[in-house]
């Protein structure tokens, strides 16, 4: 029996029949244009997003880079280097109790040279304070200075100056002043017959205090003038008694 090449086969059964599939036609018209801009809105939202991104990690960039010098700076300018070196002191913790800095006058010496001052407390001894100050300054490069006007003023205590390079240093060691200051007229140390005080009583230890100047502001580093004894009292406008040109010359006859 010949077989029909053009037929369609027969359906099964209970099976519904198959419909071609439409081919999807493009977009036109306004569906073309909204996809279009949807894409590029998209796509410049996304550029946004880039460039701010790259603007905040500029922005970071800058403020770190920035920051740090600027505060290293700040803090140079503010701390001077001379506290520094004090604090590099090898003395024990018992000598070196409480520091208390002052600073005065300007770095350049633009009109007062710069002062630096500090005070601190020791537990022990001004004679065994002065010992362990007196190593350090050493160990650190410090040679003592014999000069005149050392102390400028005679204090009690342990009184020594010292000299670096472009630097002089004045180190008092001394007993605390423990006694409060007079009230209203009353004298400050307490009669014999008067039983001390506690805080008369646990008044130990020493005070330090250091001062350090330029060398060229610290007036011991000039030559002082010298004074002649032999003219003291001498009246600065002497009375001329003679005629310095002596007698007066004859005139021709």
């Amino acid at each position: 029996m010949p077989v029909d090449v053009g037929a369609r086969p027969a359906e099964p059964a209970g099976v519904p029949p198959l419909r071609p599939v439409a081919e999807e036609e493009p977009p036109t018209g306004d569906d073309a244009g909204g996809l279009g801009g949807a894409r590029s809105e998209l796509r410049r939202r996304m550029r946004e997003r880039r460039r701010l991104r790259l603007g905040i990690l500029v922005l970071v960039s800058v403020v770190l880079l920035g920051a740090l010098p600027l505060y290293f700076g700040i803090r140079t300018l503010s701390r001077d280097p001379v506290f520094d070196t004090l604090d590099e002191l090898d003395v024990p913790g018992w000598a070196a109790v409480e520091p208390v800095d002052n600073v005065s006058g300007n770095r350049w010496c633009l009109q007062d040279c710069r002062l630096r001052e500090r005070t601190v407390e020791s537990e022990r001894s001004p004679e065994e304070t002065a010992r362990v100050y007196a190593a350090a300054l050493r160990e650190d490069g410090w040679e003592p200075w014999q000069v005149d006007l050392c102390p400028q003023q005679p204090d009690k205590g342990n009184y020594t100056c010292w000299r670096q390079d472009e630097l002089t240093l004045d180190l008092w060691v001394r007993v605390p002043s423990c006694l409060p200051p007079p009230v209203d007229g009353a004298p400050a140390v307490p009669p014999p017959s008067a039983p001390a005080s506690p805080a008369a009583a646990e008044c130990t230890g020493s005070l330090v205090s250091m001062k350090v100047r330029n060398a060229i502001d610290d007036d011991r580093t000039r030559p002082q003038p010298s004074t002649d004894p032999s003219l003291t009292g001498e009246d600065p406008f002497p009375t001329l008694t003679e005629d310095p040109l002596g007698e007066p010359t004859p005139s021709p006859s």
